[in-house]
């Protein structure tokens, strides 16, 4: 799952420059974006450009004019992938099984390391046709290039496909936005009920309502990045302290169901793929490195990074289902003992990482709307900050909407997986090296096909059952 990713480097942009508030008078830097401070590569020509890109090129504040080393690109892929999915592993355990939830969440871990290799290698393949390119594309710009140098047939397909991609995007970035409502809430909930405050949950979510809207309204990720360094702290310390609590009096493992039921398979996938829904932002990553060429390598960062997050999953779910059984929560942090003053410290924490975190993954989905609502709203052109600060406050009005309708944020959390992340991870990779390899050969080995065809039907499984299982959960 997209996470935590430092901001103070430039972003790029997919609206226009908008430094001003729409008249004469100077505003402030804060709600500021130029080109000097986003510069937008575009993959298609090696230009600027004002295009939204996917969640591949735009908005997860990595920036190749300042290039990342080995060591930073991995910990972006850690925290990249650090967020409520981590925490809501413990119930992906519970409906897998203590053993087959093991087994699946490393062979899903190693599907989707693979499907985000199958990308990097079809962004490459792409912009080896592309003289002026001078960095990979990103995930929507790729999508749309592999379809229009494919087969004859796919060409028609690749402005639709593109949009699918940022639809896919959007729709899975404003889910997690949804989730951070109902993760903040549900923790700050067990800490005031404790205390004898006892509110109903939606109240709790409108009373994190403006603090989770400020930082929205901030348009220079830039001034956001003391809050991102804050999130991640918060984020890598409550890891820790809820794994020490998870370790203690563990019960025997027969006293946990080793495999749940084919009913609850689908919610299993449904927690596990929006953990692993990191694919956006491998060819940023790649494009920020001093070396690019040890990204992909076999010990290169992307295996060596997801294998960690894999571990950290896998030991997480398995340790929170072991030892809180068939009362596991949504989010571990739940489980935590409510009159202990670290537990409580850990759902402070992790609650101030998780609403730091907020406006980086809204920023995203922002991205790639905002030309489209430019385009179409005229006043924008009088007043274009005013047009993007109310676009901002409605977004995040229907993300809490949203939440306040669905307090089921672990049946929330597989829907959106199922949903959407599936696409991502496990769709659009196998199908552009399907199509590459029709375009340049017009004929695949009968094991390509077998690969691809295994991920998809895993795909079309999880999309069909996940969404069937997590709506009637909600």
């Amino acid at each position: 799952m997209p996470g935590l990713i430092d901001p103070s480097k430039k972003p790029p942009s997919s609206s226009e420059p908008l430094g001003k508030n729409g008249t004469n008078g100077q505003s402030n830097p804060a709600f500021e974006m130029n080109d000097s401070e986003v510069g937008v590569t575009n993959g298609k020509d090696g230009k600027d450009s004002d295009g939204g890109g996917g969640g591949g090129g735009g908005g997860h504040g990595i920036d190749s004019d300042h290039p990342t080393s080995y060591l930073e690109t991995t910990m972006h892929i850690f925290k990249g992938n650090v967020g409520p999915g981590l925490y809501a592993m413990g119930q992906a355990f519970f409906n897998g099984g203590i053993v087959a939830a093991p087994i699946l969440t490393v062979l899903l871990g190693i599907t989707c390391i693979h499907s985000q290799h199958l990308l990097l290698n079809c962004a490459a393949k792409v912009k080896a046709k592309l003289p002026n390119a001078k960095q990979l594309p990103d995930f929507a710009e790729t999508v749309e290039l592999c379809f229009e140098h494919g087969p004859q047939r796919t060409r028609r397909l690749a402005k639709y496909m593109k949009m699918a991609v940022n639809v896919f995007i959007c729709i899975t970035q404003l889910g997690f936005c949804t989730v951070y409502f109902g993760f903040i809430s549900n923790n700050l909930k067990q800490i005031y009920d404790y205390y004898g405050v006892v509110l109903d949950i939606r109240v709790h979510m409108a009373i994190i309502f403006v603090p989770i809207l400020l930082p929205t309204l901030i348009r220079n990720l830039k001034y956001l990045a003391w809050c991102m360094t804050l999130a991640n702290i918060c984020m890598m310390l409550g890891i820790c302290i809820t794994a020490s609590y998870a370790v203690r009096d563990l019960p025997s493992l027969s006293e946990r169901e080793y495999f749940s039921s084919w009913r609850q398979l689908p919610l299993y996938f449904g927690t596990a793929i929006f953990a692993f829904e990191g694919i956006a932002l491998v060819l940023p990553l790649h494009n920020a490195m001093r070396k690019p060429s040890d990204f992909g390598r076999p010990l290169g960062v992307l295996n060596v990074g997801m294998a960690i997050v894999t571990v950290i999953f896998t030991v997480l779910g398995f340790l929170g289902y072991l030892k809180w059984g068939d009362d596991v929560k949504s989010s571990l942090t739940l489980n935590l003992p409510p009159g202990d003053i670290l537990a409580q410290s850990v759902k402070v924490m992790v609650s101030l990482g998780i609403l730091l975190g907020y406006a980086l993954q809204f920023f995203v989905a922002i991205q790639i709307m905002l030309p489209s609502v430019h385009a179409k709203i005229g006043y924008s052109k009088i007043h274009p900050v005013r047009v993007e600060l109310i676009f901002r406050l409605v977004m995040v009005l229907v993300t809490f909407i949203v939440a306040e309708s669905i307090l089921n944020v672990g049946a929330l959390i597989s829907l959106i997986g199922a949903l959407c992340s599936t696409a991502l991870a496990l769709v659009f990779p196998p199908v552009l090296e399907i199509i590459l390899g029709l375009a340049q050969g017009g004929k695949i080995c009968w094991m390509v096909w077998l690969k691809n065809s295994l991920i998809l039907v895993l795909a079309i499984f999880i999309f069909l059952t996940g969404t069937f299982e997590s709506l009637k959960e909600l």
